[in-house]
Protein backbone atom coordinates (compact mmCIF):
# COMPACT_ATOMS: atom_id res chain seq x y z
CA UNK A 1 0.00 0.00 0.00
CA UNK A 2 1.07 3.29 -0.27
CA UNK A 3 0.47 7.38 1.17
CA UNK A 4 0.79 10.29 -0.58
CA UNK A 5 0.87 14.38 0.61
CA UNK A 6 1.79 17.58 -0.36
CA UNK A 7 3.14 20.21 1.24
CA UNK A 8 3.89 23.91 0.84
CA UNK A 9 6.28 26.44 1.87
CA UNK A 10 8.23 29.11 0.37
CA UNK A 11 8.05 25.90 -2.54
CA UNK A 12 5.64 23.69 -3.36
CA UNK A 13 6.58 19.60 -2.27
CA UNK A 14 5.06 16.43 -3.37
CA UNK A 15 6.11 12.86 -2.72
CA UNK A 16 4.52 9.63 -1.54
CA UNK A 17 5.58 6.65 0.13
CA UNK A 18 6.02 3.36 -1.69
CA UNK A 19 5.00 0.45 0.87
CA UNK A 20 5.09 -3.28 -0.54
CA UNK A 21 6.54 -6.05 0.17
CA UNK A 22 8.74 -6.18 -2.65
CA UNK A 23 10.73 -4.06 -5.15
CA UNK A 24 11.28 -3.99 -8.79
CA UNK A 25 14.46 -2.28 -9.66
CA UNK A 26 13.11 0.94 -8.41
CA UNK A 27 15.62 4.37 -10.24
CA UNK A 28 14.87 8.23 -9.84
CA UNK A 29 14.49 8.92 -13.69
CA UNK A 30 14.47 11.75 -15.29
CA UNK A 31 12.80 12.09 -18.76
CA UNK A 32 13.90 14.74 -20.93
CA UNK A 33 12.16 16.99 -23.52
CA UNK A 34 12.98 14.98 -26.62
CA UNK A 35 12.34 11.50 -25.51
CA UNK A 36 10.18 10.07 -27.77
CA UNK A 37 7.09 9.05 -25.74
CA UNK A 38 5.04 6.21 -27.64
CA UNK A 39 1.57 5.40 -26.86
CA UNK A 40 -0.11 2.67 -27.85
CA UNK A 41 -3.19 4.12 -29.49
CA UNK A 42 -2.42 8.15 -29.19
CA UNK A 43 0.34 8.08 -31.41
CA UNK A 44 4.11 9.40 -30.56
CA UNK A 45 4.68 12.70 -28.50
CA UNK A 46 8.48 13.85 -29.86
CA UNK A 47 8.51 17.18 -27.49
CA UNK A 48 7.06 17.93 -24.30
CA UNK A 49 7.99 18.92 -20.66
CA UNK A 50 10.69 17.53 -18.90
CA UNK A 51 10.20 15.34 -15.67
CA UNK A 52 11.51 13.88 -12.84
CA UNK A 53 10.22 10.83 -10.47
CA UNK A 54 11.29 7.33 -9.23
CA UNK A 55 10.24 4.68 -11.96
CA UNK A 56 10.29 0.63 -13.32
CA UNK A 57 12.06 1.43 -16.76
CA UNK A 58 12.02 -1.50 -19.15
CA UNK A 59 13.03 -1.58 -22.47
CA UNK A 60 13.87 2.30 -22.30
CA UNK A 61 10.17 3.35 -21.27
CA UNK A 62 9.49 4.94 -17.86
CA UNK A 63 6.94 3.09 -15.84
CA UNK A 64 6.62 6.32 -13.33
CA UNK A 65 4.97 5.30 -9.59
CA UNK A 66 5.23 9.25 -9.43
CA UNK A 67 6.91 11.96 -11.36
CA UNK A 68 6.78 15.78 -11.18
CA UNK A 69 7.27 17.95 -14.49
CA UNK A 70 9.42 21.09 -15.01
CA UNK A 71 6.28 23.46 -14.55
CA UNK A 72 5.69 22.06 -11.28
CA UNK A 73 2.65 19.65 -11.60
CA UNK A 74 3.16 16.27 -9.71
CA UNK A 75 1.11 12.83 -10.57
CA UNK A 76 0.93 9.46 -8.56
CA UNK A 77 -0.51 6.35 -8.47
CA UNK A 78 -1.56 4.24 -5.87
CA UNK A 79 -3.22 0.94 -5.24
CA UNK A 80 -6.87 0.69 -5.42
CA UNK A 81 -7.65 -3.05 -5.91
CA UNK A 82 -10.56 -4.52 -6.12
CA UNK A 83 -12.00 -0.82 -7.09
CA UNK A 84 -10.01 0.07 -10.14
CA UNK A 85 -11.76 -0.56 -13.20
CA UNK A 86 -10.37 0.30 -17.15
CA UNK A 87 -12.44 0.34 -20.21
CA UNK A 88 -12.22 -0.95 -23.42
CA UNK A 89 -11.06 1.62 -26.45
CA UNK A 90 -13.70 4.28 -26.73
CA UNK A 91 -14.34 6.27 -30.50
CA UNK A 92 -14.30 10.40 -29.78
CA UNK A 93 -11.89 9.55 -26.29
CA UNK A 94 -8.37 9.47 -25.66
CA UNK A 95 -7.52 5.81 -25.07
CA UNK A 96 -4.71 5.89 -22.37
CA UNK A 97 -3.51 2.68 -20.80
CA UNK A 98 -3.10 2.87 -17.25
CA UNK A 99 0.48 2.84 -17.24
CA UNK A 100 0.80 5.52 -20.13
CA UNK A 101 -1.55 7.98 -17.58
CA UNK A 102 1.27 9.71 -15.44
CA UNK A 103 3.24 10.39 -18.83
CA UNK A 104 0.39 11.32 -20.55
CA UNK A 105 -0.82 14.20 -18.13
CA UNK A 106 2.95 15.39 -17.09
CA UNK A 107 4.02 15.63 -20.85
CA UNK A 108 1.13 17.83 -21.51
CA UNK A 109 -0.15 20.02 -18.72
CA UNK A 110 1.37 22.79 -16.41
CA UNK A 111 -1.51 22.77 -13.82
CA UNK A 112 -4.14 20.75 -12.82
CA UNK A 113 -6.51 23.13 -14.22
CA UNK A 114 -4.76 22.11 -17.37
CA UNK A 115 -5.12 18.54 -16.32
CA UNK A 116 -8.87 19.19 -16.38
CA UNK A 117 -9.07 19.59 -19.29
CA UNK A 118 -7.61 16.77 -20.90
CA UNK A 119 -9.50 14.07 -18.03
CA UNK A 120 -12.76 15.06 -19.57
CA UNK A 121 -11.63 13.33 -23.32
CA UNK A 122 -9.69 10.36 -21.44
CA UNK A 123 -10.75 7.03 -21.35
CA UNK A 124 -8.32 5.02 -19.54
CA UNK A 125 -7.91 1.05 -21.49
CA UNK A 126 -7.52 -1.95 -20.05
CA UNK A 127 -3.98 -2.36 -22.26
CA UNK A 128 -1.05 -3.96 -19.76
CA UNK A 129 2.71 -3.15 -20.33
CA UNK A 130 3.21 -6.86 -21.27
CA UNK A 131 2.19 -10.24 -20.74
CA UNK A 132 5.06 -10.24 -17.83
CA UNK A 133 3.87 -6.91 -16.51
CA UNK A 134 -0.62 -7.09 -16.15
CA UNK A 135 -2.65 -4.17 -15.29
CA UNK A 136 -1.76 -2.51 -11.98
CA UNK A 137 -4.96 -1.21 -10.13
CA UNK A 138 -4.50 2.45 -9.21
CA UNK A 139 -6.16 5.45 -8.70
CA UNK A 140 -4.07 8.80 -8.44
CA UNK A 141 -3.32 12.04 -6.97
CA UNK A 142 -2.92 15.05 -8.63
CA UNK A 143 -0.94 18.35 -7.80
CA UNK A 144 0.31 21.81 -8.03
CA UNK A 145 0.60 24.06 -5.33
CA UNK A 146 -2.85 25.43 -5.62
CA UNK A 147 -4.97 22.62 -5.73
CA UNK A 148 -5.13 18.93 -6.11
CA UNK A 149 -7.45 16.17 -7.46
CA UNK A 150 -8.12 12.73 -7.02
CA UNK A 151 -8.73 10.74 -10.23
CA UNK A 152 -10.25 7.28 -10.45
CA UNK A 153 -11.67 4.69 -12.87
CA UNK A 154 -13.96 2.94 -11.73
CA UNK A 155 -17.06 0.80 -13.51
CA UNK A 156 -19.32 4.04 -13.53
CA UNK A 157 -16.21 5.35 -15.47
CA UNK A 158 -13.65 8.14 -14.56
CA UNK A 159 -14.43 9.89 -11.27
CA UNK A 160 -12.66 13.25 -10.45
CA UNK A 161 -12.39 14.53 -7.00
CA UNK A 162 -11.29 18.01 -5.58
CA UNK A 163 -8.90 16.87 -2.87
CA UNK A 164 -8.67 19.99 -0.06
CA UNK A 165 -6.09 17.91 2.13
CA UNK A 166 -3.63 17.10 -0.48
CA UNK A 167 -3.56 13.31 1.15
CA UNK A 168 -4.33 9.93 -0.79
CA UNK A 169 -4.36 6.61 0.47
CA UNK A 170 -5.47 3.52 -1.15
CA UNK A 171 -8.62 1.75 -0.19
CA UNK A 172 -11.67 2.99 -0.09
CA UNK A 173 -12.60 5.11 -2.45
CA UNK A 174 -11.65 8.92 -1.89
CA UNK A 175 -15.39 10.38 -1.55
CA UNK A 176 -15.57 7.84 1.12
CA UNK A 177 -12.37 8.34 2.30
CA UNK A 178 -12.68 12.70 2.92
CA UNK A 179 -16.16 11.11 4.45
CA UNK A 180 -14.53 9.49 7.61
CA UNK A 181 -12.75 12.47 8.55
CA UNK A 182 -15.85 13.68 9.97
CA UNK A 183 -15.10 10.81 12.79
CA UNK A 184 -12.27 13.02 13.93
CA UNK A 185 -13.13 15.96 13.55
CA UNK A 186 -12.68 16.26 17.37
CA UNK A 187 -8.92 15.94 17.42
CA UNK A 188 -6.63 18.57 17.97
CA UNK A 189 -2.80 19.86 18.48
CA UNK A 190 -4.14 21.71 21.49
CA UNK A 191 -4.92 19.80 25.14
CA UNK A 192 -8.37 18.59 25.67
CA UNK A 193 -11.01 20.33 27.83
CA UNK A 194 -12.82 17.76 30.00
CA UNK A 195 -16.51 17.32 27.86
CA UNK A 196 -16.78 14.04 29.53
CA UNK A 197 -18.58 15.69 32.33
CA UNK A 198 -18.73 18.62 34.99
CA UNK A 199 -19.16 16.74 38.03
CA UNK A 200 -15.70 14.65 37.33
CA UNK A 201 -11.91 16.83 37.84
CA UNK A 202 -10.75 15.58 34.89
CA UNK A 203 -7.33 16.69 33.30
CA UNK A 204 -4.87 16.34 30.45
CA UNK A 205 -2.13 14.51 32.27
CA UNK A 206 0.66 14.52 29.18
CA UNK A 207 0.77 16.50 26.42
CA UNK A 208 -0.38 15.22 22.98
CA UNK A 209 -3.45 14.12 24.35
CA UNK A 210 -5.63 16.39 21.81
CA UNK A 211 -4.48 13.47 19.35
CA UNK A 212 -6.61 11.19 21.38
CA UNK A 213 -8.34 8.69 19.15
CA UNK A 214 -6.03 9.24 16.11
CA UNK A 215 -5.60 5.47 14.51
CA UNK A 216 -1.89 4.08 14.38
CA UNK A 217 -2.61 1.12 12.76
CA UNK A 218 -1.48 0.00 9.32
CA UNK A 219 -4.33 0.10 7.25
CA UNK A 220 -5.22 2.77 4.07
CA UNK A 221 -7.74 4.27 5.91
CA UNK A 222 -6.24 4.88 9.09
CA UNK A 223 -3.05 6.12 7.33
CA UNK A 224 -5.12 8.84 4.96
CA UNK A 225 -6.82 10.18 8.63
CA UNK A 226 -3.31 10.10 10.30
CA UNK A 227 -1.33 11.45 7.39
CA UNK A 228 -4.31 14.61 6.86
CA UNK A 229 -4.27 15.24 10.36
CA UNK A 230 -0.65 15.45 10.84
CA UNK A 231 -0.40 17.64 7.26
CA UNK A 232 -2.87 19.55 8.06
CA UNK A 233 -1.87 20.88 11.03
CA UNK A 234 2.22 20.80 9.88
CA UNK A 235 4.22 23.40 11.22
CA UNK A 236 7.94 24.38 9.40
CA UNK A 237 9.68 27.28 8.37
CA UNK A 238 10.34 28.39 4.35
CA UNK A 239 14.28 27.11 4.26
CA UNK A 240 14.87 24.57 2.02
CA UNK A 241 16.49 21.70 4.53
CA UNK A 242 13.49 22.48 7.34
CA UNK A 243 10.78 22.42 4.53
CA UNK A 244 12.01 19.11 3.19
CA UNK A 245 12.90 17.37 6.51
CA UNK A 246 9.27 18.33 7.49
CA UNK A 247 8.12 16.66 4.72
CA UNK A 248 9.67 13.64 5.58
CA UNK A 249 8.42 13.69 8.93
CA UNK A 250 4.96 13.69 7.57
CA UNK A 251 5.46 10.42 5.88
CA UNK A 252 7.99 9.16 8.41
CA UNK A 253 4.33 8.97 10.44
CA UNK A 254 2.85 6.48 8.09
CA UNK A 255 6.23 4.47 8.01
CA UNK A 256 5.95 0.61 7.44
CA UNK A 257 7.88 -1.70 9.52
CA UNK A 258 9.17 -4.85 8.39
CA UNK A 259 7.26 -7.40 10.36
CA UNK A 260 4.10 -5.32 11.18
CA UNK A 261 2.14 -6.48 7.82
CA UNK A 262 2.30 -10.09 6.75
CA UNK A 263 1.75 -10.25 3.46
CA UNK A 264 1.98 -13.96 3.10
CA UNK A 265 4.66 -16.90 2.21
CA UNK A 266 7.61 -15.07 4.88
CA UNK A 267 7.29 -11.90 2.96
CA UNK A 268 6.19 -8.73 5.36
CA UNK A 269 4.70 -5.22 3.54
CA UNK A 270 7.08 -2.14 4.46
CA UNK A 271 8.01 1.39 3.05
CA UNK A 272 10.66 0.65 0.29
CA UNK A 273 11.00 4.21 -0.55
CA UNK A 274 10.01 7.51 0.31
CA UNK A 275 9.82 10.69 -1.96
CA UNK A 276 9.67 14.07 -1.61
CA UNK A 277 9.83 16.52 -4.54
CA UNK A 278 10.97 20.25 -4.32
CA UNK A 279 8.23 21.12 -7.66
CA UNK A 280 10.08 24.42 -8.10
CA UNK A 281 13.32 23.62 -7.90
CA UNK A 282 12.89 19.93 -9.15
CA UNK A 283 15.35 18.30 -6.99
CA UNK A 284 13.79 15.04 -6.06
CA UNK A 285 14.64 13.59 -2.37
CA UNK A 286 14.35 9.95 -1.15
CA UNK A 287 15.38 7.61 1.47
CA UNK A 288 15.08 3.42 1.72
CA UNK A 289 14.34 1.02 3.85
CA UNK A 290 17.33 0.56 4.78
CA UNK A 291 19.21 4.00 3.98
CA UNK A 292 17.46 6.73 5.54
CA UNK A 293 20.43 9.91 4.35
CA UNK A 294 18.08 12.01 2.50
CA UNK A 295 19.63 11.54 -1.22
CA UNK A 296 19.06 13.84 -3.92
CA UNK A 297 19.13 14.23 -7.77
CA UNK A 298 18.79 17.79 -9.39
CA UNK A 299 16.87 17.46 -12.85
CA UNK A 300 18.37 20.77 -13.73
CA UNK A 301 22.05 19.61 -13.58
CA UNK A 302 21.22 17.16 -16.94
CA UNK A 303 20.40 18.10 -20.10
CA UNK A 304 16.51 18.55 -20.45
CA UNK A 305 16.62 19.01 -24.34
CA UNK A 306 18.57 15.35 -24.54
CA UNK A 307 16.38 12.50 -25.93
CA UNK A 308 17.32 9.64 -23.77
CA UNK A 309 16.25 8.78 -20.16
CA UNK A 310 18.52 10.06 -17.02
CA UNK A 311 18.58 7.08 -14.62
CA UNK A 312 19.94 6.59 -11.34
CA UNK A 313 19.71 3.57 -9.27
CA UNK A 314 18.70 3.80 -5.54
CA UNK A 315 21.35 3.95 -2.95
CA UNK A 316 20.65 1.55 -0.36
CA UNK A 317 22.44 0.60 2.78
CA UNK A 318 22.07 2.47 5.86
CA UNK A 319 24.73 5.46 6.05
CA UNK A 320 25.66 6.39 9.30
CA UNK A 321 27.81 9.40 10.25
CA UNK A 322 29.88 8.75 13.41
CA UNK A 323 31.12 11.69 15.82
CA UNK A 324 33.89 10.48 17.03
Amino acid sequence: MCTAATYKTKDFYFGRTMDYDFSYEDEVTITPRNYPFYFRNMGMMKKHYAMIGMAYVVEEYPLYYEAVNETGLGMAGLNFVGNAEYKRKAPNKDNVAQFEFIPWILCQCASVKEARVLLARINLINTPFSRELPLAQLHWIIADRNEAITVESVREGIRIYDNPVGVLTNNPPFDEQMFQLNNYMNLSPQAPQNHFSDRLPLHAYSRGMGALGLPGDLSSQSRFVRAAFIKMNSVSDDSESESVSQFFHILGAVDQQRGCCEAGDGKYEITIYTSCCNTDKGVYYYTTYDNHQITAVNMYKENLDGIYLVRYPLIHGEQIKMQN
